[in-house]
């Protein structure tokens, strides 16, 4: 049986990615601070900060290493110029950049030839006015995703970032995003996590193996608008 690690099982698209590894065929260990309601015998969790690194680093020492990773953990704080705080931007690197760095740099060593990578980040990765900070963190994913494609390639570990548009999470309502409220794609609809865990499923299945070192942007048509 496959095994999976995903964090940020709690809700939103890690949770959609949890549940479709689940009803794949994998068994799944997920990491998130809050506890998720997914059950299923297959399903084990581990409650951790991600954003405290203390915590990130003991619990990569005593995972075993999966067969997929999959960092979905992540949230977003906005603000324009003048506004912006040192604090927020430290918070949302630790989970969104150092966190994965933690865990894949234990794990990595440790999996097995053929596994995947997969690092969950946005579209905003480009920059969105008033989402700086968030675009900065989320940016970085793809410096290391690359970097590792280059690495692990010749295991044939394929690690790649997955860069969904405006999706529809409770990120959306999120009081701290509330400078920037979600627009609607052109395609008329958010986008549907079961759509990005679809696409993660893909990349971590039997056909991805070709894939690495790629973002692929998943918006229903954000993107078409610059």
């Amino acid at each position: 049986m496959p095994s999976a690690l995903v964090t940020g099982v709690s809700s939103g698209i890690g949770e959609a990615i949890a549940k479709a590894l689940l009803d794949a065929g994998f068994e799944v260990l997920g990491l998130s601070r809050r506890a998720p309601s997914l059950e299923d015998n297959r399903f084990s969790w581990l409650g951790i900060d991600l954003g405290d690194l203390a915590q990130v680093k003991a619990a990569a020492e005593q995972i075993e290493a999966p067969d997929l990773f999959v960092h979905a953990a992540g949230f977003m704080a906005t603000g324009a110029l003048g506004e912006l705080k040192a604090d927020d931007l430290a918070a949302m690197h630790a989970v969104h950049v150092q966190a994965p760095m933690v865990l894949v740099n234990a794990l990595a060593p440790k999996m097995a030839d053929g596994s995947r990578i997969i690092l969950i980040g946005s579209r905003t990765m480009t920059g969105v006015a008033g989402k700086s900070q968030y675009a900065a963190t989320k940016s970085a994913l793809a410096g290391l995703s690359r970097s590792w494609a280059m690495e692990l390639a010749p295991r044939g570990i394929t690690c790649n970032v997955v860069a969904p548009g405006p999706t529809n999470t409770p990120m959306m309502v999120d009081p701290r995003r509330a400078g920037v409220p979600p627009v609607t794609p052109p395609l008329g609809a958010l986008v549907d996590p079961a759509d990005v865990a679809a696409l993660v499923l893909f990349l971590g299945g039997a056909h991805g193996k070709s894939i690495t070192g790629q973002v692929l942007t998943i918006c229903g048509g954000a993107s078409l608008k610059g």
